[in-house]
């Protein structure tokens, strides 16, 4: 089915019409980010804070309150308010800085991402505004006063909620053309008494100007009957259009010297003028003659109990005659755009509040699409016209990544605690953006491969607080399931230019891996942390307390699961360009030199598998002072990285293997003259269901001792997944004495109670949505091969025995439920206070959150981390359909 939102992404793809040019691209923070940082010491919070933000002009982007900007941030939109008690406007969300939060940075705001379509042709969003006065202090006092074992100290617990006093409100855009943009803010008081607001939406330019390199400066005018005419040198002449606004205020987008940095200037209209002027009455912060870079549409209303105000502004490439004449209905006609859409994309088979959780999820991951800007030589140099930056700069953070210049709309992990890419967070966030824009998801998987952002040796940027870190890599598993799913969505031999273009790019990423972490070259991969934070005995990005180093049992299975990946890849390009038959013989081939270390670690027969535990675990080799080495130490803790080897898992059929006599004949040698690694391939020359022939890591006898664990509600599976540690660690804590100290684990379910990794995330017990993904995908696979018959007790002691397929099936469903209402219509996801169980206002809107609470099912971390928790939108979509209701008696 054909829709207009299918029509319009078609035109954007074939370059007719720009519907991509605008969208959400405008983040909630860019102040505290490294970007901003020009100090000496890389504490990015302490040099960039948000009391800062609203003075100091941003060097590399900007943020506000429901952003909207062109493709290339030119162009701003967004929103400022006051509820007349405020000492600022808030033009922006506000949260904790790192060291300030008792488990790190946090948003401290209410708001939500309603609705979005790919185009961005319709937005809308909730924030909640209190009318008693903003609780800044208090946020920032109670927090750093709680210990990292007491819980968060949030909005809701201030009390700024009570009897209802607050504000909802809507911003709504939607397009008439591509560049035709209307905006829409609704102002509801949810509260007893009437109420005053000030609704003050803004345009502005990004300062491209003050930094010595781009001389040009745009320029805004205010014209009368609420128009503003803005003119910039590369994108070109808009007028804004005002709906009778009580007054426009025009100022620059430029640093208040004077206020940040003490001294007499020269004087202005700075990027502070409108806070000065609404909050503060400062009629000399606005420029009189109408002329700058900033100006907003001024509302000063009073709303009643239960009522509502409406302000309405268009930004389009010409003076309109009537702006504001069928503005509404082109809203209505949008939101039914979104409606038709959407059928489209939800399986009939999803109850309404499944269809709701699919689509909030998927708005979520469009909201949080943003313009990333970062040239790294030019952020190491500093800028002509800007003081130098410390020499201390060329030997800090990012010194290494030299090629980097990134300027580009992508997919952020979270639009206010994650504002800025991260190499495993966008694999994952591919898969669910395919459902709705798969032409945008295959985009962001090549984005990362390209010259200006992989590393000259291979490397893919991890995330702009170390370039050079070390995420798992799951780059090809999310390119070949993006190609899946637009293939059956396409038709045909689907996409295999795509397919094409990233193997080619992940060749030397695989090499670089193979060259950098593999230290002994025995096929035994570190990786140090690898994108799970804490959940070690030691740091693994760090050196360790003693001479020696770990044997990872997980960064050797994500190994192994990249040679699988690569290999289905390299197979499906074979069947129509033979030339690839020989890649995939030589990912073949490597999958089992890793499965073979594996079992036989550095040739002196250890097995990272525990025969007695029946459980994966790392080792930790000392070496003594005189180089022999010391016996190896088994870290016996039960987590996720045990479970990883799971993922590894790939089936080829016997008609791949016919139409593959390049292949097939090299396997066969292979497999006859490596005999012991052929071994390790379980039931390889046995067909399983549907003529598949398995490549796994685990042999099947080895999965059912992996999955009683991994099943047992003991232990790691709970209401709501499967936990990152087991819960056995609650009672018996794993610890390890070495190197003069002693290392702990226990099972948290919550946040973490450490500092490790800046103790804003945890894998030591909650529910993390990425790799429970990765395991019900990898049943799904196991399932393919073993069929119906090969069954596991699910959970485990529970008497009931169910197919691998169920089992997924199974593990979806719980995940699933972390958003849907109960019986009594609270949701798991959003906690037990009061407001977000009771209150319809609050508990009927979802936030889709970093991770979960391993027992209750609470959100925890980043509250808006749609990106890889919107993997809730594809398990809705792989979902079992429920059987049909049986007719009566």
């Amino acid at each position: 089915m054909t829709t207009p939102e299918h029509e319009r992404l078609a035109r954007a793809r074939s370059g007719r019409q720009p519907w991509r040019r605008f969208g959400a691209y405008l983040g909630e923070r860019q102040w505290g980010t490294v970007r901003e940082d020009y100090s000496s010491d890389g504490e990015a919070w302490d040099n960039f804070p948000h009391e800062m933000a609203r003075s100091r002009a941003y060097r590399w982007g900007e943020d506000g309150l429901a952003g909207f900007s062109d493709d290339r941030q030119r162009l701003c939109l967004g929103l400022a308010l006051w509820n007349t008690r405020d000492p600022i406007l808030k033009e922006r969300l506000f949260g904790l800085a790192g060291p300030e939060g008792n488990h790190g940075e946090d948003v401290k705001e209410i708001y939500y991402y309603l609705d979005a379509l790919p185009s961005h042709a319709y937005l809308r969003m909730l924030y909640k505004y209190p009318q008693a006065a903003f609780p800044y202090e208090t946020l920032v006092s109670v927090n750093r006063q709680r210990g990292r074992h007491a819980p968060e100290f949030e909005l809701i617990d201030s009390g700024v909620f009570d009897d209802d006093r607050y504000f909802d409100v809507f911003v709504e855009y939607a397009k008439h053309e591509a560049e035709d943009i209307l905006m829409r803010v609704r102002v509801c008081n949810r509260g007893p008494d009437a109420a005053p607001i000030v609704v003050m939406p803004q345009a502005w330019f990004r300062n491209t100007w003050s930094w010595g390199r781009w001389p040009d400066r745009p320029v805004l005018r205010v014209r009368a009957g609420g128009r503003v005419d803005l003119s910039h040198p590369t994108l070109g002449a808009f007028v804004l259009h005002c709906d009778e606004p009580d007054r426009l205020a025009v100022c620059d987008n430029e640093t208040n010297t004077d206020r940040l940095f003490g001294g007499q200037g020269a004087g202005g209209f700075f990027k502070d003028g409108l806070d000065r002027f609404v909050v503060h009455g400062d009629t000399a912060a606005i420029n009189p003659l109408g002329e700058g870079t900033k100006v907003g549409a001024i509302w000063r209303r009073v709303v009643g109990a239960g009522k509502e105000s409406v302000c309405r502004l268009r930004l389009a490439r010409q003076d309109l005659a009537d702006p504001f004449g069928g503005f509404d209905a082109m809203m209505a006609t949008r939101q039914a755009d979104a409606d038709a859409f959407y059928d489209t994309v939800h399986p009939p088979h999803l109850s309404p509040d499944e269809r709701q959780v699919q689509r909030t999820a998927l708005a979520g991951m469009i909201w949080s699409q943003q313009f990333y800007y970062f040239d790294v030589p030019q952020w190491l140099d500093g800028d002509p016209s800007q003081p130098a930056p410390p020499p201390s700069r060329q030997a800090g953070r990012n010194r290494e990544w030299l090629h980097l210049n990134n300027a580009d709309v992508i997919s952020m992990p979270d639009t206010w605690e994650y504002p800025w890419y991260a190499a495993w967070d966008l694999a994952f966030h591919s898969l669910p953006m395919a459902l709705v824009d798969p032409d945008f998801a295959k985009r962001q998987l090549l984005l990362l491969t390209r010259e200006w952002y992989m590393h000259p040796n291979g490397q893919l940027p991890a995330y702009e607080w170390n370039f050079g870190d070390v995420n798992p890599p799951v780059h090809a598993w999310a390119a070949w399931r993006v190609f899946e799913i637009d293939r059956a969505r396409r038709g045909g031999d689907g996409d295999l230019d795509f397919l094409e273009r990233v193997l080619h790019k992940l060749l030397l990423n695989f090499t670089w891996w193979v060259n950098r972490k593999d230290a002994h070259g025995l096929n035994l991969f570190q990786g140090g942390f690898l994108g799970l934070d804490n959940i070690g005995v030691f740091n693994r990005s760090e050196p360790l307390p003693v001479a020696g180093h770990i044997e990872q049992a997980d960064g050797t299975a994500w190994m192994a699961m990249y040679a699988l990946n690569l290999l289905r890849i390299s197979i499906e390009l074979s069947k129509h360009r033979p030339a690839y038959e020989d890649i995939a013989s030589k990912f073949f081939e490597h999958f089992l030199y890793i499965a073979g270390a594996m079992r036989n670690v550095g040739g002196q027969g250890l097995d990272l598998w525990d025969e007695a535990d029946g459980f994966y675990y790392d080792f930790l080799h000392c070496d003594s002072r005189d180089g022999a080495r010391c016996e190896s130490i088994p870290l016996r803790v039960r987590s996720l990285v045990g479970l990883v080897p799971l993922f590894a898992v790939e089936t080829l059929t016997s008609a791949d293997l016919e139409r593959l006599p390049g292949f097939s004949g090299r396997m066969d040698w292979f497999l006859r003259h490596r005999p012991g690694l052929a071994a390790l391939v379980s039931r390889w020359q046995t067909e399983g269901a549907g003529s598949q022939h398995l490549l796994s890591l685990l042999r099947g006898s080895r999965m059912k001792r992996l999955l009683r664990r991994m099943l047992d509600e003991t232990e790691f599976l709970s209401e709501h997944g499967v936990r990152a540690l087991s819960k056995y660690h609650d009672a018996h804590p794993y610890r390890l004495e070495i190197g003069g100290a002693t290392h702990t684990v226990r099972y948290l379910p919550g946040e973490s109670d450490s500092g490790l990794f800046g103790g804003n995330s945890n894998w030591r017990g909650p529910i993390w949505m990425p790799v429970n993904y990765l395991l019900v995908d990898s049943l799904r696979r196991f399932h393919a091969y073993y069929g119906d018959d090969f069954r596991v007790e699910c959970p485990t002691g529970s008497g009931t025995f169910l197919d691998l397929r169920q089992i997924a099936d199974e593990l979806s469903t719980r995940l699933c439920r972390l958003f849907l209402p109960g019986a009594d219509g609270s949701r798991p996801c959003l906690g037990d206070h009061p407001r977000f169980r009771q209150d319809p206002h609050f508990r009927n809107h979802l936030l889709f959150h970093e991770y979960f609470h391993g027992d209750s099912g609470r959100g925890a971390g980043a509250s808006h981390q749609t990106g890889w928790t919107g993997l809730v939108a594809t398990l809705l979509t792989e979902s079992a359909p429920r059987p049909a209701p049986r007719d009566g008696g």
